[in-house]
């Protein structure tokens, strides 16, 4: 039987479901962080801290820059300093999907407060994990410390396929082009849902030159915001106007020439998207769940607090009666 307080809680709630778990004291703290000061920020950012794209500073140069209200930064750094990326690669476990259980229940616990905001983490973590299996060792070398750093100066991941024509059938929709130049890859499209725009290191589906129009005719690119001489290395066209999830900033995204590394062979492309997305799908249910006890709770405080006709809502007759009955005070 549920208790109203294990609903009001998301560790309590996996605990009662799954039993005693060992990550117990880190998630205990990082809920207390949330019951303290998240839920306030999270309620702040969604009423009033929309984002918004600056496009020039005031010298009149392309910045691009995502504007967010303080409290959003300080919400979203909790979450990677608690591990949301950076612990897949501490677990001891030598196994390295089951590295990714600590991320995962941060992201439960995350989503029962803000499931807008464990996005960004989900697209931070993909990044990681495909450019440590499919980058070369000059390019891990060169970007994944910094997707793994435990501070604030942590650098954010993203994953874009979707393009204008639609993101479900991606041999037929994706028209980004890629060249080879040298050692580096040029791409050239957009990216029409991109969602974390303004990340430092994004994976994106491309076409090179000559492939084939179908999945099997895409590979897959990391693309850094910033170019080596330390021009954008992608452009921000605007941000998306949303009724939720405001916690992520989604925008399309302009892809002129920039610099980007070939994750694989090129071949390996919709295999490699296809495991991007599978990190993705498993965080989606996780969210998902979190959500729903989340509605859940709400909907029973509710029913709790209520009075008609003299008693709580939640005591009065219902279509389904054990419904009320499975949830204790």
């Amino acid at each position: 039987m549920l208790s109203f307080a294990s609903l009001r809680s998301p560790l309590a709630f996996l605990q009662q479901l799954v039993g005693d778990l060992p990550e117990r004291p880190l998630l205990e703290n990082y809920q207390t962080w949330w019951e303290k000061e998240g839920e306030a920020i999270s309620a702040s950012v969604d009423a009033a801290g929309t984002p918004w794209l600056r496009m020039y500073d005031r010298f009149g140069a392309r910045c691009d820059s995502i504007e967010l209200p303080p409290g959003y930064w300080k919400m979203l750094r909790r979450g990677y300093r608690e591990g949301a990326v950076w612990r897949a690669w501490t677990d001891d476990s030598a196994v390295r999907p089951k590295a990714l259980r600590l991320p995962y229940l941060l992201g439960y616990v995350t989503s029962f407060y803000d499931s807008g905001l464990y996005c960004p983490y989900t697209v931070s973590l993909s990044t990681a994990v495909q450019l440590e299996k499919y980058g070369d060792a000059a390019t891990k070398q060169r970007f994944l410390p910094w997707l793994l750093r435990q501070d604030d100066e942590v650098w954010q991941g993203a994953t874009w396929m979707t393009e204008v024509k639609g993101g479900s059938d991606l041999g037929a929709a994706v028209e980004t082009v890629a060249r080879p130049d040298g050692a580096l890859w040029r791409l050239t499209g957009e990216k029409y849902f991109a969602s974390n725009a303004g990340a430092e290191l994004a994976v994106v589906a491309a076409r090179p030159e000559g492939a084939p129009h179908t999945v099997r005719g895409l590979a897959l690119f990391l693309v850094p915001r910033v170019r080596s001489d330390g021009s954008l290395n992608y452009l921000i066209r605007r941000l998306k106007n949303k009724i939720a999830t405001r916690s992520v900033p989604t925008g399309e995204v302009e892809l002129r020439d920039s610099e980007a590394y070939l994750l694989g062979r090129a071949e390996w492309g919709v295999y490699l998207v296809l495991e991007v997305l599978n990190i993705s799908r498993v965080a989606n249910s996780i969210a998902s769940v979190a959500l729903a006890q989340r509605a859940l709770a709400d909907a029973t405080s509710f029913a709790v607090q209520r009075h008609a006709f003299g008693k709580p809502v939640i005591e009065h007759p219902c279509c389904d009666d054990s419904a009320k009955k499975n949830v204790r005070r």
